[in-house]
């Protein structure tokens, strides 16, 4: 958007009553945070196809594999989750 359109909606924001104006700003709020929560949900969705696709799995288990002759390293843990 470009700075003349905001100026204009700036302006029009102004004439509301102070009320007005605050009850706008609520609803804004509420849009960009429910569409933040939105698009949470929407990668938490998506990591947990992720983490339930068996092609991943089955890689997943490869590049374990790959780094178990450096499981002597002092280095703990696994790192696949079932």
């Amino acid at each position: 958007m470009n700075v003349m359109s905001l100026s204009k909606i700036e302006k029009n924001i102004s004439m509301l009553s102070r009320e007005d104006q605050l009850l706008l700003l609520e609803r804004v709020i509420h849009r960009l945070r429910k569409k933040d929560s939105e698009e949470e949900n929407t990668i938490d969705s998506q990591v947990a196809a992720m983490a339930s696709d068996k092609e991943i799995q089955t890689e997943l288990v490869k590049i374990n594999e790959g780094f178990s002759g450096t499981e002597m390293d002092g280095l703990q843990g696994n790192y696949l989750m079932n």
